[in-house]
């Protein structure tokens, strides 16, 4: 396996163009970080919506209607949030056509795809207990999305999995591993593969975005300390919850939290519910 300092490389040569791939360095939303970006946000778009249709084909909506109901009302306050801060930061929201649904699974766990398709498993909601605690996961989660971390992921196997291939050429030349690198990077129909996990970087980001489009969403931030903490106290037992396989809830990660809340407070005053 090829080692940290020499992937970092393989990475920067991306960035540079140096492999020959059209390469560009994209920045991540309110943390400014320069992130390496092979992946056109079309394709990946399509790829998602392919995958969402497939994996929700494949599910049982929730026959619940008010925590479906729930669902969607905090899912829309979140995405207004998002739309909002987007428009007033000239971040290009292009193909997204958002979806909110809960599917009958007793797994503690949500997901957002690139494109907006969001998907909460009905085994979260008792842990987030309220519309506040489901804010947190859904901030968090669509941040991920915004932040393109799964591009990134997906970019860095580009070049460390396949060889610097380009995804076009991948798709053509490798479909079926290229699709199994679609799938580990963004995590839906986990069962088709093992999902990679985000990096501190990437999860770092994720909160502090998170919490600041529940803030603009009208949710109180602090919500995201009890919630948190609760998802770590689910450690316990033999199995963990499946959010937590690849984000970590420890203390340390609830300490940052902390400490990235007066940032968000700032945003919660700005909040413009509807």
């Amino acid at each position: 396996m090829m080692n940290k300092s020499r992937q970092r490389l393989w990475i920067a040569a991306g960035c540079a163009g140096m492999l020959g791939l059209t390469a560009s360095c994209s920045q991540v939303p309110i943390t400014g970080r320069r992130q390496l970006n092979l992946v056109p946000d079309s394709t990946i778009n399509s790829m998602s919506a392919d995958s969402y249709h497939e994996f929700m084909s494949a599910h049982k909506l929730s026959a619940n209607g008010a925590q479906a109901e729930q669902v969607g009302r905090v899912g829309r306050r979140i995405q207004q949030a998002v739309e909002r801060y987007a428009a007033e930061h000239e971040i290009s929201l292009k193909g997204y056509a958002w979806e909110f649904n809960l599917v009958e699974d007793a797994a503690v766990n949500a997901w957002c795809m690139p494109g907006g398709k969001v998907v909460v498993y009905t085994g979260l909601l008792p842990v987030a207990r309220d519309d506040a605690g489901l804010a947190v996961v859904l901030g968090h989660e669509i941040a991920h999305a915004i932040a393109k971390h799964g591009g990134e992921r997906m970019s860095q196997g580009l070049l460390v999995e396949m060889g610097g291939m380009a995804l076009s050429e991948a798709l053509a030349q490798k479909p079926a591993q290229t699709r199994d690198l679609f799938v580990k990077s963004y995590g839906v129909g986990t069962q088709v593969g093992v999902l990679l996990p985000y990096s501190r970087q990437h999860e770092l980001e994720a909160d502090r975005m998170g919490l600041i489009f529940m803030a603009l969403a009208g949710y109180d931030p602090h919500t995201a300390v009890d919630f948190w903490q609760r998802m770590a106290a689910g450690k316990k037992g033999s199995a963990p919850p499946e959010l937590l396989s690849t984000h970590p809830a420890d203390a340390k990660r609830i300490g940052q939290i902390k400490e990235l809340l007066p940032e968000a407070m700032k945003y919660y005053g700005q909040a413009q519910v509807k």
